[in-house]
């Protein structure tokens, strides 16, 4: 069976050309603020304000409109604490045993290790899997275009985190398996992406580095 397409009146925003102007140098001054911070503090962030956030996440577009993704959040403190020590295990066995020569060279003037306390310190975590299908009537049903749809809507999130005022990174200890054990997720979930989310510790630090320009990022063909 095939359902009919249903369409409503769109409904934006209508802004003028100098407006939007505005909004878009005022929106790269702002995003030019944000940096993945690894010193948190332990201060609370309001339910709502998450919550805000992810649901902004979640109006990402996606293939066929699937929605593909589970964002798991996360306070409790003992669940926090198990993500840690499981997370940590992996990122050692990366950081003395799995990156390259190179790679650990180019992760040097980051200054990361294994150490991962802030997987404790921030008030949430923010894990988020993707959906590789849907159980339908205990069928399964296909997902379309998975890792750019949860990848589109991690942009997102990011970006909402950033403009609440609060700081992330992205944590991808490899494997990630232990996630999905730790929160009791279903087979059709696999884990993405793992986000601290909170206030900056009042005395954090980030490296000093440049980002590309835009000619160096885009190329105009007029």
């Amino acid at each position: 069976m095939t359902n009919k397409p249903s369409f409503i009146p769109y409904n934006g925003l209508h802004i003028t050309n100098k407006h939007g102007l505005e909004i878009s140098k005022s929106q790269y001054t702002q995003a030019m603020l944000r940096r993945s911070v690894r010193e948190f503090s332990d201060k609370p962030v309001a339910f709502e304000m998450v919550k805000n956030i992810i649901m902004t996440a979640g109006t990402a577009p996606s293939g066929a409109h699937k929605q593909p993704w589970t964002f798991c959040l996360v306070s409790n403190p003992d669940i926090k604490k198990q993500i840690r020590e499981a997370a940590e295990k992996e990122e050692h066995e990366s950081y003395t045993n799995r990156m390259s020569e190179n790679w650990l060279k180019d992760l040097e003037p980051i200054g990361t290790d294994w150490n991962k306390p802030f997987l404790e310190t921030a008030p949430y975590l923010i894990i988020v899997f993707k959906r590789a299908f849907e159980y339908v009537d205990g069928e399964k049903w296909q997902n379309y275009y998975v890792n750019e749809s949860v990848g589109i809507a991690c942009g997102m999130l990011i970006n909402a985190i950033h403009n609440a005022g609060l700081i992330t990174l992205t944590h991808t200890p490899s494997p990630m398996n232990f996630l999905t054990k730790i929160l009791q997720r279903s087979d059709n979930e696999r884990p993405y992406l793992l986000l601290p989310v909170g206030y900056a510790a009042e005395n954090a630090t980030v490296p000093n580095l440049e980002r590309k320009s835009f000619n160096e990022v885009c190329v105009q063909f007029s």
